[in-house]
């Protein structure tokens, strides 16, 4: 199996492909794309992407949410969220930056703030 760092890949290790159907806990080391359906419990340690179609029905930990598809349920994204023009998110979202393009909907709690935040001591 070739590495898909050759082919232009790189951090990108884990593709849910259109017509997939995941239920359960998903922990993701590096990025992740989601072109079907998850629905359970979802945390990537770098990135997650969710193409046009896909659906996720699950709360998400990233730190990095680029949401294109639909959402029912928590991001946190410790970075940043990106909601694209077809994107449709229905809970709360916390991350320290957010961006929203035209079209997007979103119908829930948003919480801003600065994530890493050191504890009060």
């Amino acid at each position: 199996m070739k590495d898909k760092k050759d082919k232009g890949e790189a951090g990108l290790n884990t593709i849910i492909g259109k017509g997939s159907v995941i239920e359960g806990t998903l922990q993701v080391e590096g990025e992740i794309r989601i072109e079907g359906t998850v629905k359970g419990k979802i945390s990537s340690t770098e990135s997650l992407t969710l193409g046009n179609g896909g659906v996720i029905e699950a709360d998400l930990n990233t730190k990095v949410a680029v949401i294109g598809g639909n959402v029912i349920g928590n991001v946190f994204a410790s970075e940043k969220i990106e909601l694209q023009s077809k994107a449709v998110i229905e809970g709360e979202i916390t991350t320290k930056n957010l961006v929203v393009e035209e079209g997007a909907i979103f119908h829930g709690k948003c919480n801003m703030k600065d994530t890493t935040q050191p504890s009060a001591e």
